[in-house]
């Protein structure tokens, strides 16, 4: 006889039980995630979805014609260093030049965005301890991480309905708007679940975000070397690529709704993987784990050891920018095509650039691009203090012979002259992609530095002295970028232009020349801002 296994009501009630038990506690998790990001959320999203309806507004008024967008398509299409910038124009419409335009550059950031929501809210907790005392109370095993993937979904869903929201406001809403805004945020939340794998791999925050940066970064990679290839989005490297698949959405040029499809299943397929890894790891633990070994040579003094901690970010920042300082050189001889005959283009690029040669416009342009992205660097550089202090290693260093001052300067030494590495890596990436002009270019990205060192001072001063407040730090980079890179665009007013240190810089190369006096003033007020910070870190207590 064949035995038959039934299954009773008993059984399934338990196995329910045994997965609802997994889940315990989410809500309440997901309400204290929420809570813990009620500021950084509402900058992201709206920054980020406003973002979409402003290029829409630019560009209906720099391309008020249909013969001005097809003659800009046109271009685009025709240029291989343009399409792996920006990818190719399916749609000479304004909400197809915002496609073109921001659909690539949207979902990176989207990815962004969600990844650090999600190595916020596990493996960062796990790091700090904080997941530990947490899971002693009715709290399941994979609730973290269902709680921090359902905050990257509200995150990517609010933003979903701002982009859509906006580019209806401007003028291109419609189906093109609804599948553009569906495009941006599945690809943040396809790498919200890469960084939910990332987070089951590594013991640390650091490390988990640095994997995932990376993942972007390669998909953003094969995508360009796609686009460059083929100039209607065929390619099959464009095709590997999750942001080349947002942008085979094709937005306002008869959407292609079933590469949404591709995107929810692989989302699907992720989520499974990383609930299957966190199910097979204690808390705390990882399946990559960090080598041991004693403090020896070089490693013994401060600066080996912030060189040590800091020594993998500083590297992939100067790989990044070099390569990235290559791309924009090739760009610059298409610089003309970029603009063609529109006056208003060309006013733009002069107001970022100063008033001076296409080419040099176009130059300093991306020069300055390069520097309010080192501001980011430096930014996290610092904050590395605040994260060694905050999960308790710092305090074994004190206690030994180090003082806080070399401790600090340690760290300090690699931030500021980090970003001067990545600017001369950038410098010599620019002249090389362009083929020329080396003395000059690499002097336009040192000069960038003092801008820079002064968003690094105050990152400095508001650790030393209110260490609570210290992410802050994060808005004071983000509006300075959002300046440099939208005022001109929308031609803020002066007076709002000016917060930016990048603001008051020579316009390099071209422009009117080397101008000392702000360069001299920026960089005092820097060095202002480090010895107060650093002062204050000497006075105040040691964070537990």
């Amino acid at each position: 006889m064949t035995a038959v296994t039934m299954t009773t009501p008993a059984g399934a009630r338990r196995r329910t039980r045994a997965a609802t038990g997994q889940l315990a506690g989410t809500w309440t998790l997901l309400r204290l995630a929420l809570r813990r990001d009620r500021i950084m959320l509402p900058i992201w999203v709206l920054a980020l979805g406003g973002s979409f309806s402003s290029v829409g507004n630019s560009i209906a008024s720099i391309y008020d014609t249909a013969a001005q967008r097809a003659e800009l398509a046109a271009s685009m299409n025709g240029n291989s260093s343009l399409r792996a910038m920006y990818g190719p124009v399916f749609d000479d419409s304004v909400g197809g030049l915002v496609s073109w335009r921001m659909a690539a550059f949207g979902a990176v950031l989207a990815a962004v965005m969600s990844l650090i929501v999600v190595v916020r809210h596990t493996r960062e907790e796990e790091e700090t301890g904080r997941q530990e005392m947490l899971s002693s109370a009715m709290v399941g095993r994979r609730a973290p991480l269902t709680a921090a993937l359902l905050a990257a979904v509200i995150a990517n869903t609010a933003l979903a309905l701002v982009m859509g929201a906006g580019l209806a406001g401007s003028g291109a809403g419609g189906a093109g708007a609804v599948a553009l805004a569906l495009a941006v945020a599945g690809t943040g939340v396809l790498f919200a679940c890469t960084a939910a794998i990332a987070a089951q791999f590594t013991e640390s925050a650091r490390l988990a975000k640095g994997l995932t940066a990376a993942v972007i970064g390669a998909a953003f990679v094969l995508k360009a070397a796609g686009d460059s290839a083929s100039d209607d989005g065929s390619s099959v490297l464009t095709w590997l690529s999750p942001i080349g698949w947002a942008e085979n959405v094709r937005a306002y040029a008869d959407e292609r709704w079933w590469v949404l499809l591709v995107l929810a299943a692989a989302v699907v397929v992720q989520a499974v993987l990383a609930y299957g890894l966190a199910g097979r790891r204690d808390v705390g633990m990882s399946f990559l784990a960090t080598r041991p070994g004693p403090a020896r040579g070089r490693i013994s003094t401060a600066f080996g050891l912030a060189l040590r901690l800091q020594r993998g970010a500083l590297t992939g920042w100067t790989l990044s920018f070099a390569v990235v300082g290559v791309a924009f050189g090739g760009l610059t001889g298409g610089a003309a095509d970029l603009v063609g005959d529109n006056a208003k283009t060309r006013e733009v690029f002069e107001r970022m650039g100063g008033q001076a040669g296409l080419t040099d416009a176009f130059l300093a342009v991306m020069i300055s691009v390069l520097g309010m992205v080192a501001a980011l660097y430096i930014v996290a550089s610092v904050l590395r203090l605040h994260g060694e202090e905050t999960v308790g290693r710092a305090e074994p260093v004190l206690a030994g012979g180090v003082g806080r001052t070399g401790w600090a300067a340690g760290h300090l030494v690699i931030a500021f002259g980090g970003a001067a590495l990545l600017m001369t890596a950038g410098g010599l990436g620019l002249a090389l992609g362009y083929g020329h002009e080396l003395p000059a270019v690499l002097g336009a990205s040192l000069v960038q530095l003092p801008a820079i060192w002064l968003l690094g001072g105050v990152t400095v001063l508001l650790y030393g002295a209110f260490p609570k407040a210290a992410v802050a730090s994060w808005g004071v980079a983000g509006i300075c970028l959002a300046l440099g890179w939208l005022g001109p665009a929308v031609d803020m007013p002066q007076a709002v232009m000016d917060m930016s240190p990048f603001t008051h810089l020579p316009k390099l190369p071209g422009g009117t020349g080397m101008e000392w006096g702000p360069v001299l003033a920026l960089t005092a007020v820097a060095v202002a801002l480090v010895g107060t910070g650093v002062g204050a870190l000497r006075r105040r207590d040691v964070l537990t």
